[in-house]
């Protein structure tokens, strides 16, 4: 399906809508600019729709289970008050007179969005964010995206229509780099929320002179220096409530510990805390039989891809512990299965550069006299973000997306001399 003119098309217009595509947004840009207001009020709007159970119907159909309750986790972060917080923080100081004249803050003109498909809601929200810096916005949808942001860009419009001109979408496979390169050859700039892959085919397809504005694939990890007597439930709903699907879920559970029979003791005393939390998540037959099975998957394709490693495994009701000697960040298997490792503090740097530029989120658990020197010594390591363990995937007012502020990146600054 494709959105185009505040409308949902099949995909048999994609053709002719593609072919008059550059006359329609020579015809936008050529118009007055989009107001920031008209954004905020239309999202404000939308806000309300969604506080007054109006958009359950919607979600129900076209989101995955769970959305609901993510969509109320975020929420604060999309109100009015907060939106207004951002673009003061992240823009505010860029426009303003100069010794020269003045400088003026502009939006880059024409943003492709590559969406992910690891959150309900994200090709929506990278939207919203171009709508932001006036920009207008194309997005490839992902696979999986069920029909949610066709429908909140309908929903969008309806409450605004003036944002109709600065919104379409196309429900396409990467596989169609014919059409991929036709939309980047519109574009200002690239955004790409993909892997490696993703982002090297990208820079292939983007013309010179369009910024390629990559939020790639990050990986997060908790860090404990302690574990005796500490709370260890919110490490262990964040496992599972996350999946290891997100760039900021914890891979690797590392432990500020030399002996590999301290991280043993820990696997033993961790896994009943992620079995509890694998019983309140779970809660549907269904659920449970799908988690279970994936659990057990897991642990035969660990006994076939590491035959003959010294892991050491501690498998759980729908979830699982592998507990393994050397101290590299990588991925672990998802969905309540979690990688254990020990890093002792004095390696975290020398571990830790062989993912630099990859670092997100590091949900560190120790005891408060510690904790100033382990946040220096993992933020000079190159972790971006650094949270208690349970708030890993949580988003905060005005904090930074892997070390930039966004909006910064979807915009220009334009200097002008007096006349």
């Amino acid at each position: 399906m494709i959105f185009a003119g505040g409308k949902i098309l099949p995909d048999s217009e994609l053709n002719p809508v593609l072919g008059c595509l550059e006359e329609e947004i020579v015809h936008t840009l050529s118009g007055p600019p989009l107001e920031r207001e008209t954004v905020l009020s239309a999202l404000d709007a939308l806000g309300r729709e969604l506080d007054s159970g109006a958009l359950d119907s919607l979600i129900v159909q076209y989101a995955p289970p769970g959305a609901r309750e993510e969509l109320e986790r975020v929420r604060p972060q999309i109100s009015r008050k907060a939106l207004e917080a951002r673009l003061e923080l992240e823009l505010g100081g860029l426009s303003g007179p100069r010794p020269f004249g003045c400088s003026e803050v502009r939006p880059l003109g024409v943003l492709l969005h590559v969406a992910p498909g690891n959150m309900a809601g994200l090709p929506a929200f990278t939207a919203v964010e171009g709508l932001l810096t006036g920009n207008l916005n194309l997005v490839k949808l992902p696979r999986g995206d069920r029909g949610l942001t066709l429908a909140v860009f309908q929903k969008l419009t309806e409450l605004e229509p003036r944002l109709a001109p600065y919104l379409y979408a196309f429900d396409l496979s990467s596989k169609y780099s014919g059409t991929l390169k036709a939309l980047a050859a519109l574009a200002d700039g690239v955004v790409t929320w993909g892997g490696d892959g993703a982002v090297s085919a990208l820079r292939g397809l983007a013309p010179t002179g369009c910024k390629l504005i990559e939020w790639g694939h990050r990986l997060s990890f908790a860090y404990l220096s302690s574990w005796e007597g500490l709370d260890l439930s919110g490490l262990a709903e964040h496992v599972v409530r996350t999946g290891g699907l997100l760039c900021s879920s914890c891979q690797v559970i590392f432990l500020d510990a030399d002996y590999l029979s301290l991280a043993e003791q820990f696997c033993k005393q961790f896994l009943p805390v992620l079995e509890k939390a694998a019983a309140s998540h779970y809660k549907t037959p269904g659920q449970a039989a799908q988690a279970a099975l994936y659990a057990r998957e897991t642990a035969l394709e660990q006994i076939v891809d590491r035959a003959g490693s010294s892991d050491l495994n501690f498998p759980g009701w729908c979830c699982s512990l592998t507990l393994r000697r050397d101290m590299n960040l990588e991925l672990s298997h998802l969905h309540g299965s979690v990688l254990v490792k020990r890093l002792p503090r004095k390696e975290i740097i020398s571990a830790l550069r062989q993912q630099r530029g990859r670092l997100q989120t590091a949900g560190l658990l120790c005891p408060p006299p510690e904790r100033e020197e382990l946040t220096a010594l993992l933020a000079r390591a190159g972790v971006n973000r650094i949270t208690s363990p349970g708030h890993m995937s949580d988003t905060f007012p005005g904090e930074a997306h892997d070390g930039e502020y966004p909006l910064r990146r979807y915009v220009r600054v334009v200097d002008i001399e007096n006349g």
